[in-house]
């Protein structure tokens, strides 16, 4: 084992990516870590990775690169930004909620858990003890994401301080966006997915997103309550996030289209299939029955198109609508919402595994991902880009550039590697890389549940000279084996 954890790779072959970031790099912002900080503090706070493809090897560093960027430290502590330039729309320390729950997913593998306490603690107490008041600006599926983040990094602790704040917080959104029927509204631009097909900046719409956030939410805080003690705050949301569910199911799914989808302020569905339609697998809303959406993923008709997955369905005549580059969600390319799909997907090959999707689905959408962050030759991550050129819409604007709004890292480790954060000591790895695909990889120096996991493939046994096979190491020592690349469990000792 190295001095900063890692018990299978040596951090110094992997500087190089680092080293060529920075040269290519206009470092026109510096927060917390600044580029020549940043291979010395991302040895020492990300897991380590390889596999034969180098061009997924290079954008998980360099996502994680980007990722550093928006670390910054203030006299409330450390936030998350958003955007390097500073925006309009932003609050203090230029911070915005809008995807929160992915800076959360996405940071929760960083070694050091302060960072996201620190972050976690900002938007429930940074306003003399009350929530930012810029946190309803979007919605948005913080306590989920604060609950997700505590299997990784268990901290009863700040769930106990902060669990009143986050219920009560969530009556604040009953009050402000609940609807007579008990579904929750929200203007498009408010989802942080403006000029769509079927939302609008006025009318309140009741969209798959909010409505699967609060659902998330409320379970989270139910499972949060049964973890601190708190009985009477689980039981309360354990029926607020029922009777959600069935609203959802039975409201916002469209059997014609076989898809959830918005219904509109006239309480119609909205005449168009949408890739939100999609999210509320994220949180494993959905039963057993609803399944039949994923028939769109890979019809060219619907999501599938040369440079990833449609925001809508690109048989629907106002697809790609809107004109360009004022950040229009009419059937572009957001990685946004790439993110939120393939975090679906996974969810369904594993607990929904008659939908007809496949892990090659998976990991072919993954790929995709991959190949999109590209700008004039140079690693890139943006707003949104073209279906089908994969030309980044507004990639010279400056404010788009090391856009912070998505996962990677996230989908690799809990999605490709297949680590499935538990609240027990169980530690679960169910890959969702097709079989025959790599000969090998290694995730090592994961930092979770207080201990250090390497996860390796080795299909012949010669890379890593540990046996043949699938691989999970706890703290140096082997805790399971399989010697094909599928589910495996074993015990933290």
């Amino acid at each position: 084992m190295d001095e900063a954890g890692h018990d299978v790779l040596q951090p110094e072959p992997f500087a190089r990516h680092i080293e060529r970031f920075n040269a290519e790099d206009r470092e026109t912002a510096i927060q917390f870590v600044s580029n020549a900080q940043s291979w010395s503090w991302l040895r020492e706070q990300i897991p380590l990775f390889e596999c034969p493809d180098p061009e997924v090897e290079e954008i998980y560093y360099f996502r994680w690169w980007t990722f550093r960027k928006h670390i910054r430290e203030t006299p409330q502590g450390f936030v998350v930004t958003e955007f390097l330039a500073p925006v309009s729309h932003a609050g203090p320390h230029n911070t915005i909620s809008c995807a929160a729950g992915h800076h959360l997913a996405e940071g929760r593998w960083l070694s050091d858990p302060r960072f996201l306490d620190d972050y976690i603690r900002f938007w429930y107490r940074s306003e003399s003890g009350q929530p930012a008041r810029h946190l309803h600006r979007y919605s948005q599926w913080l306590p989920a994401a604060v609950y997700d983040r505590h299997l990784v990094h268990p901290n009863p602790g700040l769930i106990g301080q902060l669990l009143e704040d986050m219920a009560r917080d969530y009556r604040v959104w009953e009050r402000e966006r609940l609807l007579p029927n008990g579904l929750f509204w929200q203007y498009d631009v408010a989802d942080g997915m403006e000029e769509s097909i079927s939302g609008s900046r006025r009318e309140r719409c009741a969209r798959p997103t909010i409505n699967s956030y609060m659902f998330a939410n409320a379970r989270a805080i139910a499972r949060m309550g049964r973890l601190v003690g708190e009985s009477a705050v689980a039981v309360e949301f354990e029926r607020k996030a029922a009777r959600l569910r069935d609203l959802v199911e039975d409201r916002l799914w469209d059997p014609e289209a076989g898809f959830f989808k918005v219904r509109t302020a006239q309480d119609t569905f909205a005449d168009v299939r949408e890739a939100i339609g999609f999210v509320p697998w994220c949180f494993g809303l959905p039963e057993a029955g609803y399944e039949s959406a994923w028939s769109q993923l890979n019809d060219p008709l619907g999501f599938k198109a040369p440079y990833g997955v449609t925001t809508a369905e690109r048989r629907h005549p106002a697809f790609r609508s809107h004109g360009c580059c004022q950040c229009e969600w009419d059937g572009a390319v957001w990685p946004f919402a790439t993110s939120q799909t393939l975090t679906a997907l996974a969810n369904v090959l594993r607990d929904y595994p008659t939908a007809g999707v496949t892990a090659r689905d998976f990991f072919d959408a993954f790929l995709t991902y991959v190949q999109c962050h590209r700008y004039d030759g140079q690693p890139y991550i943006g707003e949104y880009l073209d279906e089908t050129t994969g030309r980044w819409l507004k990639g010279r604007n400056e404010r788009s550039r090391h856009y912070n709004h998505s996962t990677f890292a996230d989908l690799l480790i809990s999605g490709v590697i297949g680590l499935r954060p538990r609240a027990d000591d169980v530690i679960e790895v169910d890959p969702l890389l097709p079989e025959g695909t790599w000969d090998w990889f290694a995730l090592d120096g994961i930092h979770y549940h207080g201990q250090r996991l390497t996860i390796l493939w080795d299909r012949n046994g010669q890379r890593y000279q540990r046996g043949r096979g699938l691989s999970v190491l706890a703290n140096g020592q082997l805790i399971a084996k399989s010697h094909r690349l599928g589910r495996i469990e074993g015990s933290l000792p």
